[in-house]
């Protein structure tokens, strides 16, 4: 596989955006590593830009090398990609990180690592920063769901000084029973301390219950997101409720 057998023209290749064009680039250095790595610039001349008339017009070479190479920039910001150990990598020649490499086993792959990195550790509640963030980066999604809606269970348990055998849901409605429920604001209207049960028994329900008793398969890092911060800010609730 080359550049010129997938893009036979030089306008077909300068037409696919650099976000596109970089798994195919990843998939062309995986083919051409040798035991120094890959060398970028073999890659693109290997028959992209021949000088005879195989090669892509003489008059688009300059588009053409620009648009590979903002590509290959792409991936290495992406960290799929590096400059190899030692002088090999001084003298050019690049490797595929173990990112890279794990991009390479699925079709999106490319796609979710960059959309991950665009999720702020930051944003999550310090209680699950650590356990939910490698799990959302090694992509067990329901593993990082599960982790963080067990925290928010455990945060309610201790909060509300209940018995380790309340648990889920009915440990939600018993913590934020509207009436006498430890956790809930007494001085708050009688509906919204109810909107605050349903929420917290919800949230479990729906979030935490299935991940303990079936494989969910969560593909969509988004939706994982979400989930995830949803129990961060039921956290931040529980904090607001514990007693000095």
């Amino acid at each position: 596989m080359s550049l010129r057998s997938l893009f036979p023209t030089a306008d077909e290749l300068l037409a696919v955006s650099t976000e596109d064009l970089a798994p195919i680039l990843l998939r062309l250095a995986q083919e051409h590593m040798q035991g120094a790595g890959f060398w970028p610039d073999g890659i693109i001349n290997e028959d992209a830009l021949k000088r005879d008339q195989s090669g892509y017009p003489f008059h688009k070479k300059a588009q053409v090398e620009q648009h590979v190479n903002e590509t290959w920039e792409c991936l290495k910001r992406d960290g799929l990609i590096g400059p190899s150990p030692g002088m090999d990598g001084r003298n050019g020649w690049m490797t595929i990180t173990k990112d890279g490499q794990a991009a390479l086993k699925g079709g999106n792959a490319i796609a979710y690592v960059r959309a991950t990195r665009s999720f702020s550790k930051a944003l999550l509640h310090p209680s699950i920063a650590d356990p939910v963030w490698s799990a959302l980066m090694r992509g067990d999604l329901d593993d990082a769901v599960f982790k963080a809606f067990k925290a928010v269970e455990v945060a309610v348990r201790e909060a509300a000084q209940l018995a380790a055998t309340d648990i889920g849901v009915d440990l939600m409605r018993k913590a934020f029973d509207p009436e006498k429920g430890r956790l809930a604001r007494a001085t708050h209207p009688t509906a919204e301390r109810q909107a605050l049960s349903h929420l917290f028994a919800g949230a479990i329900g729906s979030y935490k219950n299935p991940h303990s008793h079936r494989t969910v398969n969560l593909t969509d890092p988004r939706e994982a997101w979400e989930q995830v911060m949803l129990a961060t800010h039921l956290l931040g609730i529980v904090d607001t409720r514990r007693g000095p």
